[in-house]
């Protein structure tokens, strides 16, 4: 029974690590746990293709929106640093997973166990927020049309989603610490009670899924409304209204942006992908680690391999958002080429 208990918390660890995108048990666990060592080949191969994806992908556009006429712009602006992040992703924790799982143990050091670590889950949570600070001055720019320029908030917007990310990463500090799990060094947390495993990765899923997801609904739900009634507004004008007096209806139009310009919806359009594969990237990982972490799937072999493919769905997320700018924005296509 002890051993069982051993094995789930274990298991436990390697799910809860939102940022890690394999089961570290195939590297940790005892000889007699063998059936753990599932894909090892077919783990790495997957991680190296998403590396050079997310690395080449976002390189890409960080230099095409350099060379971009318009690079001031607030959407290429909030695009550069959620391709930062991105390519932080990439850059710190795929390739620390590639190297680790080739290397089996951990060969840091207990000091960049901590850093890493904690450096990998800064820019997990930064794509993330930068994400939603993306969502909100996209309301902003359809809600407040009258009210939506200069610089300023969209800088404040990304100072706090890297300040969030940066503050909500501390802990990690702290959990984690280099130990020695069946003769070999690991990067390894020990919470012991399956409760705080629970509370752990409940507030993983709530920080970094849940409520990110509830502010980009809701900005989005108010984004669609608030389009519709507009258009509602302008085709429910008469014809002869528009007709007769031309001018004036320029002039109101011009006033009360009464029409949402074709770039603006754009630019909507562009973020409410991003925001569909961020969801869908990320959901299937927080749903299957919470059931399984509140014992509603059984521990085995097949789960565990099932468990490593649904935690390598989260960085297509970072792979993924380079192709949608180049489908929806076409200056940055034209730089790329």
């Amino acid at each position: 029974m002890g051993d069982e208990i051993e094995t789930t918390l274990l298991v436990m660890d390697n799910l809860s690590s939102t940022w890690m995108m394999e089961v570290e048990a195939n590297s940790t666990l005892p000889p007699k746990h063998d059936s753990y060592y599932f894909y090892k080949t077919e783990q790495l191969t997957f991680l190296w293709i998403m590396f050079t994806m997310i690395v080449m992908g976002n390189s890409a556009v960080l230099v095409a929106l350099l060379l971009s006429k318009n690079k001031k712009s607030r959407m290429n602006f909030f695009i550069t640093h959620l391709a930062i992040a991105d390519l932080s992703v990439g850059l710190i924790s795929v390739l620390t997973d590639v190297i680790w799982k080739m290397t089996v143990s951990w060969l840091a050091g207990n000091v960049l166990c901590k850093l890493i670590r904690y450096l990998q889950v800064t820019v997990t949570y930064s794509s993330t927020y930068v994400l939603v600070a993306l969502s909100i001055d996209r309301y902003d720019a359809i809600t407040r049309p009258m009210k939506f320029s200069g610089r300023r908030r969209a800088h404040a917007l990304v100072i706090v989603a890297w300040f969030l990310s940066a503050v909500f990463s501390i802990p990690i500090l702290v959990l984690y610490e280099e130990a020695e799990i069946d003769g070999q060094f690991q990067c390894w947390i020990d919470l012991g009670a399956e409760w705080k495993w629970q509370l752990y990765l409940t507030l993983i899923t709530v920080s970094l899924f849940l409520i990110p997801t509830l502010i980009i609904s809701a900005c989005y739900t108010i984004i669609v409304i608030t389009i519709w009634s507009k258009g509602k507004t302008l085709t429910g004008q008469p014809k002869s209204a528009k007709t007769k007096h031309p001018a004036d209806m320029d002039s109101k139009r011009a006033s009360s942006r009464g029409i949402i310009p074709k770039a603006k919806i754009k630019t909507v359009k562009m973020t409410f992908v991003i925001v569909f594969v961020f969801v869908l990237c990320w959901s299937p990982y927080f749903i299957y680690d919470l059931l399984q972490v509140y014992g509603h799937l059984p521990i085995t072999p097949t789960q565990n391999a099932i468990a490593t493919f649904m935690q390598s769905l989260a960085p297509l997320n970072s792979a993924a958002n380079p192709i949608i700018y180049c489908l929806f924005s076409t200056h940055i296509c034209r730089n790329l080429r």
